[in-house]
């Protein structure tokens, strides 16, 4: 299920419409992150001159304020004490405003800030008053980007100042930093790791932070005079309290649309710059191998060199490249026991490909909340690189084999950016080798079998955005083409490709939105190859029950004699985001032949769904709460045969109280439909009725030891259930330590467990077989442990362990 809100910016951090995708009846933790923060009383710092207000009304709704910069007329020296003379001749920005926990109001300590700027960067001089002195700072040194659960001090910069774009850089009183960027409507990216320099000091009326970012660092237009959309912000964790600069209510749409302008710069040139990343790794790994075997590969030492590249190719467009990508740091994906016909989804760790991904993203869907849906991926990154695809062709064909785990990546290159007249672009390409494993038969020489083609990966996106971004209207290309041979003509596609549009609209005051996107797919190969994926579990061709289906452009039967497979996938979305009460309505489909796995991530096709909620949105603290957010719903979802293959009804509550405990529970319940997966390509058959209810909470994040915990049961009317029940604690003994453990424990019976199916002419109903099912009893023990130990912002220990049985 997925929910969560679809506010296009929220506290610290990118947000649109974030939520947790889970497989049907599955149980996890799901949380909304709405922000609150508890009231005390409002104290002044100590006054300081500052500079009368200024506001504009361009490109708003309604007016934002103006920071003016000053050039830099004398040495900076970043030691967080702003005591050099240049920064006497920078205006101070004092104005801040609370949206937490006291909306509306004055920020409870004064804060001070001021910019000046040279040829080369951006200087920021914060100073964060406080009248408890040093003991009312809380800080914590933490990894870069990682969640500070301290003070700290945000500047959110619109470079492009298209009211759409975001960089974020953030630092803590212990000089831990983080950053993030957006380019265009597609936010965020926090892999993005510019070069850019903090300094941080605690005193006794508080703390302060000196910043230097470099214009290289940042993308704009090539103007000389620039104009950027600004948003400040302070943190004070004690209070729970966040002031903005530019300031909008949480009931209210922000974002990049609310920013106030910074003014004054003027950048002579354009930075230009190169940067080079060699790397050298070496890696073991320890297999029990099988008796006899002559590819005894335990802990043998795998040397690897590479290279990455940056390059910025003009103030806005970016240039990556990167030959043996280095993916040494990448965390182990989480063990999953997975039983059912569908692929298990990871998502992308490795640096060169997570960074900038944000451009490509196309298709996504956003709700509130809603079940068993999946946007329209362009790309799945994983699939560059992957296992082979023909390990069979050695384990099958050979007494012994020795597969790689992976295909090389020859290379790869990517172009991001934002031009002046408001395209957003991405042009990504990469190229796989071919992988050979080492086979042997017994009393034979050891040989060499293909196990991958050749391959090359693409993928290009481009947005237009139009009247201050209400509008934004883009396409994408995608696909693989491969060199194959005759082995691999069954297996694979010798080509797959994805064209697509979608379109982005809001209102001039934000209260409603639009968006739409279509997709036409295509996949080409020897019929075997096509025959299959006809025969996959994201729509069984092959049902007995489904009819001859239609010839035409589109595919829509079974037939073992075409080499193309076509299909269209479409999603529609119409709400109402703005005060306290929300509404939103979606339709999304997928014909039948629709098919993106040879380069992107897809479940099921053969399908259209309705989604519809109605949310009220309680902003302002009550008798004892901060937020309540609730949801009431529902949605259901046909096949192209006709067939009910789902409804469901659903209804969601997250609360925040006074003390910070936050509260989420919900309760889903689906009526009796037709599933016709359940048999593998036999005909469908009746789902029952089943219910799945959920709790969790988590205490206050700001104390020594936080938990977290959750209980979840799914029943339905055949005697299948799923009870289940998670818990946590975080511990922080120091600030520089934090450890997180706990069990997880699930207890699960599906009376449907698919088996076989066996001929028997006799069974007519069933079109002459019997499909054989069974009772599957589970037992998960999961004990998840992560411990972080941080020895400066630059260098950090991590340990992730999971135990699981």
């Amino acid at each position: 299920m997925t929910f969560g809100t679809s506010q296009p910016y929220s506290m610290g951090r990118c947000q649109s419409s974030r939520g947790l995708s889970l497989p049907p009846n599955s149980v996890d933790r799901v949380r909304l992150l709405l922000l609150t923060f508890f009231a005390a009383p409002a104290l002044i710092a100590q006054p300081a001159p500052a500079s009368a207000p200024q506001t504009t009304t361009q490109g708003h709704a309604t007016p934002v304020p103006i920071a003016v910069a000053a050039r830099r007329t004398g040495p900076v020296l970043l030691d967080a004490k702003l005591d050099e003379a240049a920064w006497n001749s920078a205006s101070r920005i004092t104005e801040f405003t609370q949206q937490d926990p006291e909306e509306g109001k004055p920020g409870s300590q004064r804060t001070e800030v001021r910019f000046l700027f040279d040829n080369e960067a951006l200087y920021v001089g914060a100073k964060m008053y406080d009248t408890t002195g040093a003991r009312g700072v809380t800080t914590r040194l933490v990894r870069r980007d990682a969640s500070f659960d301290s003070d700290f001090f945000q500047i959110v910069i619109d470079s492009y100042h298209d009211h759409l774009s975001r960089a974020f850089f953030e630092v803590n009183p212990a000089g831990s930093k983080s950053d993030a960027i957006g380019i265009g409507t597609s936010c965020c990216d926090y892999s993005w790791d510019p070069v850019w320099e903090a300094a941080t000091s605690i005193d006794t009326d508080g703390w302060t932070a000196e910043i230097r970012i470099p214009y290289s660092q940042l993308r704009f237009s090539r103007d000389s005079a620039q104009t950027w959309g600004l948003q400040i912000r302070r943190i004070i964790k004690r209070r729970d309290e966040q002031q903005d600069w530019s300031f909008w209510r949480k009931n209210e749409a922000g974002g990049p649309s609310q920013f106030g302008h910074l003014e004054g710069l003027r950048i002579s040139s354009q930075p230009a710059g190169l940067e080079l990343m060699p790397y050298v790794s070496a890696k073991s790994a320890s297999f029990a191998s099988e008796v006899g075997s002559p590819f005894d590969t335990r802990a043998r030492p795998e040397p690897s060199a590479g290279l990455d590249l940056r390059y910025r190719v003009t103030s806005n467009l970016t240039l990556n490249a990167t030959i043996n990508p280095d993916f040494g740091q990448v965390e182990v994906d989480p063990a999953v026991l997975n039983l059912s016909a569908f692929e298990t989804f990871f998502p992308e760790k490795r640096p060169f490909f997570v960074e900038g991904s944000q451009v490509f993203n196309f298709g996504s869907f956003s709700c509130h909340f809603c079940s068993n849906v999946e946007g329209m991926s362009a790309l799945y990154s994983r699939r560059v690189g992957r296992a082979p695809t023909g390990a069979g062709l050695a384990f099958g064909n050979f007494d012994y084999a020795d597969v790689p785990e992976a295909t090389t990546i020859l290379g790869a290159a990517k172009l991001t950016g934002r031009t002046k007249k408001g395209f957003t672009i991405g042009f990504m390409d990469a190229v796989t080798n071919r992988a050979h494993a080492r086979v042997q038969d017994v009393g034979s020489p050891a040989g060499e079998q293909l196990v991958e083609p050749l391959s090359n990966f693409f993928v290009g996106r481009v947005k237009k955005d139009f009247n201050n971004g209400n509008l934004i209207v883009g396409g994408v290309v995608s696909g693989v083409q491969r060199d194959l041979d005759g082995a691999f003509a069954p297996r694979l596609a010798t080509h797959a490709e994805m064209y697509g549009n979608d379109m982005q609209w809001t209102s001039k005051d934000k209260k409603y939105s639009f968006a739409a996107s279509a997709a036409l797919t295509n996949v080409f190969g020897d019929p075997r190859a096509i025959a299959s994926r006809q025969r996959s579990s994201a729509r069984y061709f092959q049902r007995p029950d489904r009819g001859a289906g239609s010839g035409g452009f589109l595919s829509n039967r079974y037939d073992t004699t075409v080499a193309t497979l076509r299909g269209l996938g479409a999603y529609a979305r119409f709400a109402k985001e703005t005060g306290d009460w929300w509404w939103e309505g979606a339709v999304n489909t997928r014909t039948p032949g629709y098919e993106t796995n040879d380069f992107a991530f897809q479940r099921n096709a053969d399908y259209t769904w309705y989604n519809a909620n109605l949310v009220r949105y309680f902003s302002k603290p009550g008798p004892w709460y901060q937020t309540i957010y609730s949801v009431v719903g529902a949605q259901q979802h046909h096949n192209y045969s006709g067939d009910r293959t789902g409804t469901q009804l659903h209804a969601y509550a997250g609360v925040n109280t006074k003390n910070f405990w936050n509260f989420n529970q919900f309760i889903i319940h689906r009526p009796r439909a037709v599933d016709d997966k359940l048999l593998r390509g036999g005909p469908a058959v009746i789902q029952p009725a089943n219910t799945f209810v959920n709790f969790d909470m988590s205490t206050n994040s700001r104390h020594v030891v936080r938990a977290d915990g959750g209980v979840s049961y799914y029943r339905d009317e055949l005697g299948g259930s799923n009870p289940s029940v998670n818990v946590s604690a975080t511990y922080r003994p120091v600030s520089n330590l934090s450890i997180t453990s706990g069990p997880s424990w699930s207890v699960s019976r599906s009376m449907r467990q698919f088996v076989t199916p066996v001929v028997d002419p006799t069974a007519t109903n069933f079109y002459g077989n019997r499909y054989v099912l069974g009772s599957l009893d589970q037992r998960l023990l999961g004990l998840d442990t992560r411990v972080s130990w941080t020895f400066s912002p630059r260098m950090t220990l991590e340990l992730y362990a999971q135990p699981f049985f």
